[in-house]
């Protein structure tokens, strides 16, 4: 997919290919995940407890709840526009700031009535700093929007590891100096400000003066989805809540662990892809093409990256536990093996919120996601009441399969992917995810088990599934080689050696 001139759809002409916004969205996500990931890693080991750690999680999720209406919409509304002028955006821009406040105002509320639920008096004053951080929003949504019209991927990567950087040092600082889990809530409002401070510097688009004339369209339009992502994020967002009351400080802890850790490496594999495909799918709606062979790759692309890279974390989550956070988070592992296989269903219809919206059946989308959210939290509340923290985990697994069953038909009737050709992907890539997984199992069985494997021979392990694994993908020619292929070239260095990985292919 190459981005058109804009004699093609009538936007902005883009600044760079989709391959290009890919290459700089990926670095910016793992540069971020890097940071993140780091500052994770030595705050758990070696300045939190599970407890603290879980206390946090708890007023987190509090606030992500509320949260989602802090975009309103816009970014989608912004992409999905065919064109956008001054006054568009200033109405943007003014909207965003209303919606900040309210969603400051709603989480500041939250405070007295959450410490009181939890027995927790320190969950006040850290939803009132985290209230703080959603002030600074305004001043990236609408700047972080019109970058992705044009696909200037490379301001989103400035934003992304400035904003990851301020918070990895404020919550370095902080925990070393003693602010227990109150150092993770200032660094959320410092990463909140860094963000808000580059996107403006980067694309100016200030939210003031406020213009509300002519704001229906985007109310209109930011309702729905306001709606949709609020039902969304009831079922993302409460586990940790629902576990916490359930279960405890220390049960959240556990959980919120395993959770954040495979949702990271999950967005590592996935989450810069998703923010280029969006107006890369926009581009193509507008010029009239049919969406289902672009949507086919995109299948192709996902579950041959994150199927392995998921079932291997599961599969090494014991030695990554004790590697990474050392032995008082290891009940951590048994809980991450189950969360991250259930990745695996989730990324088998990538994009079905996103293509939803694009294409207008946002009606629909919500009564699924009523449906979808309720089941999740009634299997999460039953798996925890019935067996605790690996109740809980094991409860995703069983709605993931839930999952594919009840979006299947509808992506389906949107994208109007061809069905065999989908399986057949399905197929190509579970079978490359067995060749990655081979070493690692094998070693398991006949060599050294998943708690007492070194750190080396599992390193050794990872470099020999990958290398079977493009060896498998090249034996099917499986269909997202020749993209994954082409980011290469887009790569520094990567136009030295992609003419001999396109005729290894070709061999």
């Amino acid at each position: 997919m190459t981005a058109p001139s804009p004699a093609d759809d009538g936007r902005e002409p883009a600044t760079m290919s989709v391959a290009n916004a890919a290459v700089w969205a990926m670095a910016g996500q793992y540069l971020s995940f890097a940071i993140q990931f780091l500052t994770s890693v030595i705050i758990s080991r070696f300045f939190l407890t599970p407890p603290e750690v879980g206390l946090f999680s708890i007023a987190l999720a509090a606030a992500m709840v509320v949260s989602v209406l802090q975009d309103f919409g816009l970014t989608r509304y912004i992409a999905g526009l065919p064109r956008i002028d001054a006054e568009a955006q200033a109405r943007c821009s003014s909207v965003a700031l209303t919606f900040s406040f309210v969603v400051a105002g709603l989480i500041a509320a939250l405070a007295l009535p959450m410490a009181h639920a939890y027995h927790q008096p320190a969950l006040a004053p850290m939803l009132l700093i985290i209230a703080g951080s959603y002030l600074f929003v305004p001043l990236a949504v609408v700047p972080m929007a019109l970058m992705a019209r044009t696909m200037s991927f490379r301001c989103h990567f400035s934003v992304n590891v400035g904003g990851a950087l301020a918070q990895g040092i404020v919550a370095l600082m902080l925990a070393a100096m003693g602010f227990s889990a109150f150092a993770l809530a200032w660094a959320t409002l410092a990463n909140g400000a860094a963000r808000g401070i580059i996107a403006q510097w980067m694309r100016p688009a200030l939210p003031w003066p406020l213009r509300f004339d002519g704001v229906k369209p985007i109310v209109t339009t930011g309702s729905r989805l306001t709606f949709l992502y609020g039902w969304g994020a009831l079922g993302t967002r409460t586990p940790d809540m629902i576990v916490g009351k359930l279960l405890g400080l220390l049960a959240v802890g556990l959980y919120s662990r395993a959770t954040s850790l495979s949702d990271q490496f999950r967005m590592l594999m996935s989450g810069a892809i998703g923010s280029v495909f969006f107006p890369a799918f926009a581009r193509i709606r507008d010029r009239g093409d049919p969406l289902g062979p672009a949507y086919a790759r995109v299948i192709a692309g996902y579950t041959a990256i994150i199927w392995p890279g998921m079932a291997g974390l599961a599969l090494a989550a014991a030695p990554v536990v004790r590697l990474l956070y050392g032995a008082k988070w290891m009940a951590v592992a048994p809980l991450l093996s189950t969360i991250s296989l259930t990745e695996i269903f989730l990324v088998m219809l990538p994009m079905h919120t996103d293509l939803s919206v694009l294409m207008g059946r946002t009606n629909r989308l919500i009564g699924l996601y009523i449906v979808d959210t309720a089941v999740s939290l009634s299997l999460l509340a039953a798996g925890s009441l019935l067996w605790g923290t690996q109740g809980a985990a094991f409860s995703r697994l069983i709605y993931g399969a839930f999952w594919v069953l009840l979006y299947g038909r509808f992506i389906h009737g949107i994208a109007g992917f061809n069905v065999r050709a989908v399986m057949l992907i399905y197929a190509k890539s579970a079978i490359a995810c067995l060749a990655a997984l081979t070493p690692l199992g094998m070693t398991y069985l006949f060599w050294a088990g998943p708690y007492v494997i070194s750190t080396g021979l599992l390193f050794a392990n990872v470099v020999l599934g990958g290398c079977l694994w493009l060896a498998t993908m090249i034996g099917l020619h499986h269909p997202a080689l020749d993209d994954l292929i082409g980011l290469v070239a887009h790569l520094p260095g990567g136009r030295k050696i992609h003419p001999l990985l396109r005729t290894m292919v070709r061999v």
